[in-house]
């Protein structure tokens, strides 16, 4: 397996940890609407400075967030991709969760979301959905969704395939730069 992109990377999430995380996404959602139904919409396109936080009207949507993110690991990366189809980077990943389950244009790569990445926030106060930043020397290359528990979905590398990771692990604890709250 080639881990060029981020060397050093953490070992993969066994199939069996992944199945739990699954399982437990599926128990939240048991009887839930259409998450897609639940959103408010910003008012207007975001700017080329910032785009809004989505106030959404049940915890459900954030939910389906999740699921949909985690229903994706395993598909290949594929440098530019943007669909289950044609594999995902990083940033198409991102884009497609939120676009998939929210109608949500959120800016195509990472260099363009972390221009508006906020604050860094400390990873005690991350929550579920909030979109984490990793980078080096004051440059961001790569984006997660973060799922909870100290955990994060990703497609990391070419060769590799979209993935569960902790932001503990060596390679992306030491190269945290932030996240942005993306739905309240």
């Amino acid at each position: 397996m080639k881990t060029a992109h981020y060397p050093g990377s953490p070992k993969r999430l066994p199939v069996a940890h992944a199945a739990a995380w699954l399982a437990l996404g599926a128990s939240l959602l048991a009887g839930c609407g259409s998450e897609r139904a639940l959103v408010r919409r910003p008012a207007a396109p975001p700017s080329d400075k910032a785009w809004p936080t989505v106030q959404v009207a049940d915890p459900a949507a954030v939910n389906g967030v999740l699921m949909r993110a985690l229903g994706l690991v395993g598909t290949p990366y594929r440098y530019g991709g943007n669909t289950p189809d044609s594999g995902f980077d990083c940033s198409g990943l991102v884009s497609y969760v939120y676009r998939d389950m929210l109608d949500l244009r959120l800016p195509r790569s990472s260099g363009e979301l972390a221009k508006v990445q906020g604050p860094k926030i400390d990873q005690d106060r991350l929550a579920p959905a909030d979109l984490v930043f990793f980078g080096s020397r004051g440059n961001v290359s790569h984006v997660g969704i973060y799922l909870g528990q100290g955990r994060f979905v990703h497609a990391p590398s070419s060769g590799g395939t979209v993935r569960l990771d902790d932001l503990d692990g060596p390679y992306w604890r030491d190269h945290y730069t932030g996240a942005r709250r993306v739905v309240e």
